[in-house]
């Protein structure tokens, strides 16, 4: 799961503040992050919020365990360790 909200609100940044910084409305922004975001759309929310993409996966609540779904150039790539992550981001960036 995603934790964009938990890092915005550790930056104290509001989801309506990201909102506007990603230059999308309010429901837009919550149906990407509960949905299946792209890489394009993880990146630009990481760069928003000054964190590496990775950060918007780890949990701090010491559930340490990785599992998502990231969908880039129209393939599902799923997402369980932090190695499979960079994986990913070796392929969208050779």
């Amino acid at each position: 799961m995603l934790r964009v909200k938990e890092v915005a609100k550790s930056k104290n940044i509001s989801l309506e503040q990201l909102a506007n910084i990603l230059q999308i409305n309010r429901v837009t922004l919550s149906r990407t992050i509960n949905g299946n975001p792209t890489v394009e759309t993880l990146t630009k929310i990481a760069n928003a919020l000054d964190v590496e993409i990775n950060e918007l996966f780890s949990s701090s609540k010491g559930n340490t365990k990785l599992h998502g779904y990231v969908e880039y150039k129209n393939e599902v790539y799923r997402i369980n360790s932090k190695k499979d992550l960079e994986n990913l981001l070796d392929v969208v960036n050779p």
